[in-house]
């Protein structure tokens, strides 16, 4: 094999300890130098000083949870920096010690055979930092939404069958002067604003229960929950509105796309970034997305075409982007959804949206292009013109020449 980098390096990542070796050749000799580092700043310096004096330009270390974050921070722009994904770089079994690991991290770079993980600049892994938590903080919000429905039910008041949303203007009123004490379904009835389905004595009949104090101390602490994480949301988007300020040009594009709000393209960009560079082609980032059939076969035969585990925070927002864009009359992405559902299915129909759309989402943000749908009729039309090229073949075949006019 080639060598590609004479002097090198390779990390064992830890909590505690980074064991490092440097892997220098001279001539026809190989030396590996090791030694083992804290985690601490100061710990993290001098292993950056250590790396200096051993003349390495790249070194390399392995994805390993968080905490190969901040090393990669004091590393950054003294060194090439390579992030391994684990999986790739497995050792041999039965040889493996934090030394054997981090002496195989440096051979395998020494001989450019890791392919390194995307990282993204430092602006873009803030916003990353500001999408994810804004998720999980909506993730919480619907757990006490689910928390409070259940307390309701248990004190037998039916009110998740009747409002579309028990935290809506109507429902807080009910649930605050529930926890105030009111008890008497008529003037609870009252306190709805703006017409329901269900008729009045229906919402009375669902509003005669028995709440007790202890089902009030649950709404009370639900809803104070509530309230506070929805100000952290609020927080949240706040400090994202301030972050994507330079880069609005290409979120108000992405929103361009059916399906796409302003929250997805946040995400979309917030996971991918703004520099497509990172990827040679459209197929490249769809593939790293986890949005396209894996490549499993041997002696000729496919044994599994589903997906590769991935990205769960992109994969996720491009899946519930794409049913949105599905239910978009008159667009190409809900033609292609219709097409594929017939023949394989709604799960794999959507997959496939989502991958067209991360697909635009990649040539928009690279070539600073607007949004272009190619039309509900694009199927129909390429299948027109497709079986008019066929039968023109098959005349030919036949020893037949045939002039093509329009109708």
């Amino acid at each position: 094999m080639d060598l590609q980098h004479p002097k090198c390096a390779g990390l064992d990542v830890h909590q505690h300890t980074v064991v490092a070796c440097a892997r220098v050749v001279a001539g026809s000799t190989v030396t590996h130098e090791r030694r083992t580092f804290g985690t601490t700043t100061a710990e993290l310096l001098a292993l950056s000083d250590w790396l200096t004096a051993h003349d390495c330009t790249h070194v390399a270390m392995e994805s390993t949870g968080v905490y190969w974050k901040p090393i990669w921070q004091v590393l950054e722009g003294q060194f090439a920096l390579v992030l391994a994904n684990a999986r790739h770089i497995r050792n041999i079994p039965g040889r493996k010690s934090d030394v054997n690991d981090a002496t195989w991290i440096a051979d395998l770079l020494a001989h450019g055979l890791i392919r390194g993980s995307f990282v993204p600049p430092a602006p873009v892994q803030e916003l990353r930092d500001l999408t994810r938590t804004r998720k999980q903080l909506v993730r919480e919000i619907t757990q006490h939404t689910l928390r409070i429905q259940k307390t309701l039910e248990t004190a037998n008041l039916k009110l998740t069958g009747l409002l579309s949303n028990i935290l809506g203007v109507s429902g807080r009123a009910i649930l605050h002067a529930l926890v105030a004490g009111e008890t008497d379904p008529e003037r609870l009835a009252d306190l709805v604003q703006g017409r329901l389905k269900a008729s009045r004595a229906a919402l009375v009949a669902a509003l005669h229960g028995r709440l007790t104090a202890h089902h009030r101390f649950l709404l009370q602490l639900h809803l104070t929950q509530v309230d506070a994480l929805e100000q952290a949301v609020h927080d949240v988007e706040e400090r994202l509105g301030h972050a994507l300020v330079p880069f609005r040009t290409a979120l108000d594009r992405l929103i361009t796309m059916p399906g796409v709000s302003e929250t997805v393209a946040r995400v979309v960009v917030a996971e991918i970034g703004f520099d497509m560079a990172r990827f040679p082609t459209a197929g490249h980032l769809v593939s790293w997305a986890g949005l396209c059939p894996r490549l499993d076969e041997s002696a000729g035969k496919r044994l599994s075409t589903r997906t590769r585990p991935s990205n769960p925070w992109l994969k996720t927002t491009l899946v519930q982007a794409a049913w949105a864009a599905a239910r978009t009359k008159n667009t190409y992405l809900r033609a292609q959804f219709l097409r594929l559902k017939s023949r394989r299915g709604p799960k794999k129909a959507i997959l496939a949206v989502a991958s067209s759309m991360l697909i635009a989402a990649y040539h928009m943000l690279k070539h600073d292009l607007d949004y272009r749908d190619l039309g509900a009729d694009h199927f129909d039309r390429r299948d027109k013109t497709k079986l008019a090229h066929r039968l023109l073949q098959r005349l030919q075949e036949l020893g037949l020449t045939v002039e093509v006019r329009a109708a």
